[in-house]
């Protein structure tokens, strides 16, 4: 597809889904770190609904439909959709924040649905553009279709949650719809996307790419399968099962960040220090600690029902949120501003998905000084997370805001890195 056909419109629209994805997750975090110093409790439950229903849905809606239609350009892009997708998802936060702050359960509900008719549009485009053999043909693919899918099944979760609270003793819904239940199953769709990439960018030159296919083909099985078994043992209340299922992904796990550790290091020694690798090796590296403490957490877990408040005894709830924050704020967080710092430069240059489909991705695109700035910013994120696992291990309200601020400002200052490389030259929509 040439740059023409797009009228500059295509980086426009990247540029406002950077903007927009970066304030969210950074004012996320504000409240998060407000509620932590005050006990504000609006603040603390309002922080991962903006988290989720803002950089969860937009995550997927546009920055998975870019991956998606690199390797496939039948599924075209269109940029005023893509406008009125981060629309929406703008005003499922206005919903949202009202429905948290005033209580109104059916808003949080009608939320929910919004959010589901828009997911279905992608959805449709998808399955009738491309056949099933065709996605399976490819395995990022399935990574980022199964992403979308998952997503459409969060959203109904937030709708189904909206009506549980709105009608307490009604017994159609199910018990295992909870709070904590829509948030885990909203961050499986970004943990897929993150997954997807990582075959894509890390991989696509090795010399063995035909074993790093069929290996990637197979952590598919086991990490999108896994994850559903997962849910089913926990709700099942099967012991055994979660802690077989948990040592298996941690397994998993530690191959990946293992490879990727080499495949970083042999990046470096042959081409330049590429600062989205960094994240993304962070990122698995506070995976790889989410794993950890996931498996701490279903042993002390053990023997209580599913739902239960809290889910932990009051003196281990540090390994509950430190397993939680590990995931949103090192893993998930991590890894795409890594793969931030790859698509949206690569979009945004020639207003096209061409380098995302060349070999030269992992150019040197950005400048210098913007990679070295990234690395800074890469250092005073993980310091950051750190600090928060620390805290609520020390039960230090203090420290857990003050970093949770911190965390904020660097995730901000993606945006601020960027100016120079999507300088106000681009065509606006």
């Amino acid at each position: 597809m040439k740059a023409h056909l797009y009228d500059g419109k295509l980086s426009a629209v990247a540029r406002l889904f950077l903007a927009v994805s970066v304030i969210v997750i950074a004012s996320a975090s504000f409240l998060a770190a407000g509620g932590a110093l005050t006990g504000h409790y609006v603040l603390l439950k309002l922080h991962p609904y903006i988290f989720f229903i803002g950089f969860g849905n937009l995550a997927i809606l546009i920055l998975n439909r870019y991956l998606t239609a690199a390797i496939y350009p039948e599924l075209k892009i269109d940029p005023a959709k893509q406008q009125r997708y981060i629309y929406t998802v703008i005003l499922a936060l206005v919903m949202i924040t009202a429905a948290v702050v005033m209580e109104w359960p059916l808003l949080k509900a009608l939320t929910g649905l919004l959010l589901m008719v828009l997911v279905t549009g992608p959805i449709r485009e998808i399955f009738t553009t491309l056949s099933i053999p065709k996605i399976w043909k490819e395995v990022s693919v399935r990574y980022y279709i199964f992403d979308v899918l998952f997503l459409l099944n969060a959203n109904l979760g937030l709708f189904t949650l909206g009506l549980k609270e709105a009608f307490p003793n009604q017994s159609i819904i199910p018990f295992f719809v909870t709070q904590s239940s829509y948030f885990l199953g909203s961050s499986f769709p970004l943990s897929i996307s993150v997954m997807g990439f990582l075959y894509t960018y890390a991989w696509r030159t090795s010399p063995k790419r035909e074993l790093v296919k069929r290996l990637f083909s197979l952590w598919f099985y086991i990490f999108v399968g896994g994850v559903l078994l997962f849910l089913i043992v926990i709700l099942a209340g099967y012991y055994l099962g979660m802690m077989l299922i948990s040592h298996i992904l941690l397994f998993g796990v530690m191959a990946l960040l293992g490879s990727f550790a080499l495949y970083l290091y042999n990046f470096f020694k042959k081409n330049f220090h590429h600062p989205a690798l960094a994240f993304l090796l962070s990122g698995l590296a506070l995976l790889f600690a989410t794993s950890g403490f996931g498996i701490m957490n279903i042993f002390f877990m053990k023997g209580l029902p599913f739902g239960t408040l809290p889910p932990l005894r009051a003196d281990r709830m540090w390994i509950y949120h430190s397993h939680t924050h590990a995931a949103l704020l090192g893993w998930i967080t991590c890894s795409f501003i890594g793969m931030i710092y790859i698509v949206i430069p690569s979009i945004v240059r020639s207003n096209t998905l061409d380098l995302l489909r060349s070999d030269s991705v992992l150019s040197a695109i950005l400048s210098e000084s913007t990679r070295k700035k990234a690395f800074r910013q890469l250092t005073v994120l993980v310091i950051a997370v750190t600090a928060i696992i620390l805290a609520f291990f020390f039960e230090n309200t203090m420290l857990l805001s003050v970093s949770g601020f911190i965390f904020g400002c660097s995730v901000y200052f993606v945006n601020l890195n960027f100016l120079p490389e999507c300088g106000s030259g681009e065509s606006e929509i």
